[in-house]
């Protein structure tokens, strides 16, 4: 198992709510700086508009901190991962995570029309869980596509168990269901916090191991052995610019120490 980060837990300080917002090449520093030695640049749309070279420089900039690179959407038009690939290829990154927001039908058809690039390139296609498709569809899909208990070696399932809460789905639950297909990780804790007034409840991020995600049973079931965990944070804005970048900063500290401690 690789220890990860998305550019999810750089979510504040590559965003315009703060003065200077980082580059790729930054977060690249940090990560090598943390002793991590893989970043999925997951959700960051401005990749689409850089160019060949510079996409080229940024996979020289991997190479030479000894980072491998992943690679994350949100779709599944054909085209769409054509253009993704087209950048996992340059890149080196052989994990490109995406989300279903289609029928399932359409979402099998489309997938099928990639998979022999798919193969081609050696790139496997994670599809993640979230609110929007139920666990048992989106694990009915990926069977469909390859053998009923093993999948497709090149189509699987990222898992992440907070996602699924919003659908009134058990996160435990979710990780048994998914367990055989998983090839991916996302790992970030939460929790529930009353609104003001007690008028409701919002789901938001914590540290890992101080909220509702149970961290143990996912490595129990899942074989996280070969499969890449990647840290993400879901941490409300703070209310200025300085303590939020510090509190993400201070999350991807602890969750590193969290999980190593788990590997010794």
């Amino acid at each position: 198992m690789t220890i990860g980060l998305s550019t999810y837990a750089f979510f504040w300080q590559l965003s315009d709510r703060v003065e200077k917002p980082l580059t790729l090449f930054d977060v690249l520093d940090r990560t090598a700086d943390a002793d991590v030695s893989l970043l999925q640049i997951c959700d960051y749309q401005a990749i689409e508009s850089m160019l060949p070279g510079e996409l080229r420089d940024l996979r020289a900039a991997a190479d030479q901190a000894g980072i491998e690179l992943e690679l994350g959407t949100r779709g599944l038009a054909p085209e769409h991962l054509r253009r993704y690939l087209d950048i996992a290829e340059i890149l080196g990154a052989t994990t490109l995570r995406s989300m279903v927001n289609s029928t399932p039908a359409e979402a099998e058809e489309c997938i099928r029309l990639v998979l022999p690039r798919l193969v081609d390139q050696g790139v496997t296609l994670a599809l993640e869980t979230y609110e929007k498709v139920p666990t048992g569809v989106l694990v009915e899909l990926v069977e469909r596509i390859g053998h009923p208990r093993i999948g497709h070696p090149r189509i699987g399932i990222c898992l992440d168990p907070a996602n699924v809460v919003a659908a009134l789905e058990h996160p435990r639950t979710v990780i048994d269901q998914t367990a055989a297909h998983v090839v991916n990780v996302h790992v970030k804790d939460f929790t529930f916090a009353r609104e003001d007034g007690w008028v409701g409840f919002k789901l938001i991020g914590c540290p890992l191991g101080e909220g509702l995600l149970d961290h143990a049973h996912l490595v129990d079931v899942v074989d996280t052995r070969r499969i890449n965990q990647v840290i993400e944070h879901w941490l409300p804005w703070q209310g200025s610019p300085d303590y939020t970048c510090l509190l993400e900063e201070q999350w991807t500290a602890h969750n590193l120490d969290y999980l190593r401690s788990k590997q010794s």
